[in-house]
């Protein structure tokens, strides 16, 4: 979930901001995340909104499906004709720390609809997050505490403001009326949805297919998750195209608790740096908020040429015109394909910390990846080992994998090299020796490595 400190608009920076922004002077919003749901709605009450036409070609936008267009117009008009905001409600299961471009997808919508004068509510699954999202997974996902949960939600907070604005944002715990429903709430509410129903679930159908167990807790993540919108009256929920079978139980349970349906508006999911599969940090193929500029560049411009449309669309606020007509210079040959990825690099880091960052990250990329130089600073990695140490163990210990089995998947792939060389086999061990050697992962990573015996 952009560092708005920035004073002066730049023609880069345009490509990053939506045309409220540059309005409402979004660069000195203070830092703060309003706790009085009530006043906070009262305060968005007094918008005035742009037509309902207007409205819906700007949510359009980057939509991969909305249920439906016509039930969304009627709640824009009635919105209009009340002067009382939309409850726009995006849930965030806080399972990591960190929020990757992959999660600001959905983010950058939500902020449309702030920009527009409706309220966000910003929910965190604190209650849903001990059942684990069943999700496009494979097996059932491990259960977190309260503690881990609320740890994380913080920084998930944090991290939103670069995108949201915290004065128009409205941060609920679906803990706090989850847990009040108590077991014969529970009972009553699993009591409106049937087994059959949730067997259309395409990964519980395949799961059961397989002979692959389903806790039967699984079964209460989405209609938790739809108690969540009862409780709230949400008019419209949000999310990635994974998430429209729990959406759809939503509207389903809201109609049996006698309340008006909440739209569905999904978003696609991005693909990761590899181009392949969808953006996680699990794969590796993430780009974190929290990544420095000079990471967060390049990475971008890491990324296929092909796959660069999608994050154009997905990650900036260009409008599709825009976008098509610079693939089509591209396709032309009237701009080169890396000219259009700096584009991209700069207005995403820009987004994130500034167009001065974006402008030295760009200078850096350069420096390293054109005249075949090294980063201006590169840290120095010092351990100690009895004995040659572990390839695999050196680049978790530089912080470049999160886990061994990431480090494996980044020899293999051959993105591993050693002052020049690259590194094949995943048992290599570099020497315990205290002499200095330049450690590479991927094309943006280095590491002044030195390991000592002991």
């Amino acid at each position: 979930m952009c560092n708005l400190s920035a004073k002066v608009i730049t023609p880069c920076l345009l490509w990053s901001l939506g045309p409220f922004d540059i309005l409402r002077g979004i660069f000195d919003r203070p830092l703060s995340w309003p706790v009085d749901s009530h006043a906070n709605r009262a305060s968005l009450s007094v918008s005035k909104f742009p037509p309902v036409d207007e409205q819906l070609e700007i949510l359009r936008q980057g939509a991969a499906d909305l249920i439906s267009e016509e039930e969304l117009g009627k709640k824009l008009e009635r919105s209009r004709e009340t002067g009382k905001p939309l409850v726009v409600k995006v849930g965030f299961d806080p399972s990591a720390p960190d929020i990757h471009l992959g999660h600001t997808v959905v983010m950058r919508k939500m902020k449309q609809f702030q920009d527009l004068g409706h309220e966000v509510v910003f929910v965190v699954g604190d209650f849903t997050g001990m059942i684990g999202d069943p999700s496009g997974r494979s097996k059932t996902r491990p259960q977190l505490t309260q503690e881990q949960l609320r740890a994380n939600a913080e920084t998930y907070r944090d991290q939103a403001y670069r995108i949201l604005d915290p004065d128009k944002s409205r941060l609920e715990y679906n803990s706090s009326w989850l847990s009040k429903l108590g077991s014969e709430g529970l009972i009553r509410l699993a009591g409106k949805y049937t087994v059959a129903r949730m067997l259309e679930r395409d990964d519980f159908e395949k799961r059961f297919r397989n002979h692959q167990p389903i806790s039967i807790h699984e079964f209460l993540y989405p209609l938790a998750q739809a108690y969540d919108s009862v409780a709230l009256e949400a008019d419209v929920e949000m999310g990635g195209t994974d998430q429209t079978f729990n959406l759809l139980v939503g509207r389903d349970i809201m109609r049996e608790y006698g309340l008006e349906p909440q739209v569905i508006l999904t978003t696609p999911l991005l693909v990761g740096t590899d181009g392949v599969e969808k953006m996680s940090k699990s794969l590796g193929n993430y780009i974190a908020v929290e990544d420095t500029p000079k990471e967060m560049y390049g990475k971008v411009m890491s990324i296929s040429d092909d796959v660069m449309w999608s994050y154009y669309e997905l990650c900036t606020d260009a409008l599709p015109p825009e976008i098509e007509a610079l693939r089509e210079q591209v396709a032309a040959g009237e701009v080169h394909p890396k000219s259009a990825k700096q584009r991209l690099a700069r207005t995403i880091v820009s987004s994130f910390h500034g167009d001065d960052a974006a402008r030295a990250a760009e200078v850096e990329f350069e420096n390293v990846f054109k005249s075949g130089g090294l980063p201006d600073e590169i840290e120095t990695i010092e351990l100690e080992s009895a004995e040659p140490l572990w390839i695999v163990r050196a680049i978790t210990a530089a912080g470049f994998a999160s886990s061994n089995g990431e480090a494996r998947r980044l020899v293999q792939q051959g993105a591993v090299s050693v002052d020049g060389e690259r590194v094949g086999d995943v048992d290599a061990k570099v020497p315990a020796d205290g002499q200095e050697r330049i450690l590479k992962v991927g094309k943006r990573r280095f590491a002044k490595l030195v390991i000592k015996a002991v």
